[in-house]
């Protein structure tokens, strides 16, 4: 038989159990994204955690093909991949299932996903909710999502939510326009960093126009208005120039839903993000929370995702990392969901069939109810059982009366006439006030 210390029990890097606490926030924070979500009219929908690696692969960028798990599947020996992102699931999903569907189509989920790569608090396993937006362009479908990712920043409720809001054309026309690949490569980098004297360094030598636009690009940013002034002083070809007209208007229809639901300063515009400019086509979006060291919401525009499934569909979308916004909610003191009213039914011997029916009555009406196993617990232990297991109340039944045991042992009389008509007609049991107490994550 193995002992504690050679058995060493232990997870795999990356992933981590959540005990009820922290669990109940990010169930909550899971719900309230979802239900914003909903509120704009995406539907819910459950992919599969881990599909045929080339399929997926398909729809994966160069990054997360490098982070995916992959095995061999025993029954059918087909090399398969965990997902490390749901955005081409859903791409697959739309493009062959609701390939005939009227669009526009607004969808919806919630999952984990696993990548080989550790995120930025060392996961590997990371919680995300999202949508995607299918059959929608470029003002109208942009500011719907813009609006919907304001408002899920909001939901989670931590303090100095941020939207930045960019294109990828800036960075795009400038980097493909290098022909050397290892300047490129030093650009994307220091660009990556807003570094402005390595990205002056390493523009050292290109024509006059394009190095003043390439050490323009890590100044781009900021409040809106003004970065789209600076951005059409500078010297773009006509594709960038509309691209950046493009911006503007959809910043427009955007209206003020996202900076009502951000409030002042809350939308930011960033032109110069080097990040995701080989994978999206279009506007990319990020948002941002007082806590989180790195970006809690991540999306953009993709046209040609759905066609790598065979059915081209204009998309835009974006993922929350439930994790980034958990922590965030408990650095900044944000408190736990309440828990529900549960009620501990405990009984003397003669007394435990009661207790079922009585558990029983309960849930029956509403309630969270268990029966004590127990059956060997004083007062005072079952009321310090019932606060670290999750019931607000305990209700004791002796052998000649029924009693509520309050914090700390004390008691308060329960009638026979209210259990009897709780049992009798589904009457709810009055459960008297309970203390709600702090509880940490």
């Amino acid at each position: 038989m193995l002992t504690a210390p050679t058995a060493r029990i232990r997870l795999p890097a990356g992933v981590r159990d959540f005990l009820p606490a922290a669990a109940a926030r990010r169930r909550a924070l899971t719900e309230r994204l979802l239900g914003e979500f909903e509120r704009y009219g995406f539907e819910r929908i459950i992919t599969p955690l881990f599909e045929c690696a080339d399929v997926l692969e398909r729809g994966l960028g160069a990054d997360a093909r490098a982070a995916a798990i992959r095995f061999v599947e025993p029954v059918t020996g087909e090399v398969v991949a965990l997902r490390p992102d749901i955005t081409p699931q859903v791409a697959r999903l739309v493009a062959t299932r609701m390939a005939g569907a009227r669009g526009p189509i607004r969808l919806c989920y919630e999952g984990a996903v696993a990548r080989m790569a550790t995120g930025a608090r060392g996961q590997r396993e990371i919680l995300q909710a999202g949508v995607e937006l299918y059959g929608a362009g470029s003002p109208d479908g942009d500011a719907e999502v813009i609006a919907v990712a304001a408002s899920a920043l909001a939901a989670a409720g931590v303090p100095e939510a941020r939207l930045e809001v960019g294109h990828v054309a800036l960075v795009r026309h400038a980097l493909d326009s290098v022909a050397e690949e290892g300047q490129r490569a030093a650009l994307a980098l220091a660009l990556r960093k807003k570094d402005r004297g390595g990205v002056a360094r390493a523009a050292s030598g290109l024509a006059r126009p394009l190095r003043g636009l390439i050490e323009a690009l890590p100044t781009l940013f900021g409040e809106p208005a003004d970065v789209l002034a600076r951005a059409r002083a500078l010297r773009l070809p006509g594709p960038v120039k509309r691209a950046v007209d493009g911006v503007e208007a959809v910043l427009d229809a955007t209206g003020e839903a996202a900076g009502r639901a951000l409030g002042p300063g809350g939308i930011t515009l960033d032109l110069g993000e080097v990040r995701g400019f080989d994978y999206y086509s279009g506007v990319r979006l990020a948002g941002y929370v007082a806590g989180a060291g790195d970006a809690v919401l991540r999306g953009g525009r993709y046209d040609h995702l759905a066609a790598r499934y065979g059915h081209p569909a204009r998309a835009i979308g974006f993922a929350a990392d439930i994790e980034g916004m958990a922590e965030a909610q408990s650095k900044a003191g944000l408190p736990l969901p309440p828990r529900a009213d549960g009620v501990l039914v405990a009984a003397v011997k003669d007394r435990r069939r009661e207790a079922g029916r009585v558990a029983a009555a309960l849930r029956a009406a509403g309630h969270r109810a268990a029966v004590d196993l127990s059956g060997t617990r004083n007062r005072r232990a079952l009321a310090a059982y019932a606060a670290e297991s999750g019931f607000s109340h305990v209700l004791e039944l002796g052998r000649d009366a029924a009693h509520w045991i309050r914090e700390g042992g004390a008691t308060a009389p329960v009638s026979a006439a209210a259990l009897r008509r709780a049992m009798g007609d589904g009457a709810s049991l009055a459960l008297p006030a309970a203390p709600r107490e702090a509880r940490r994550d």
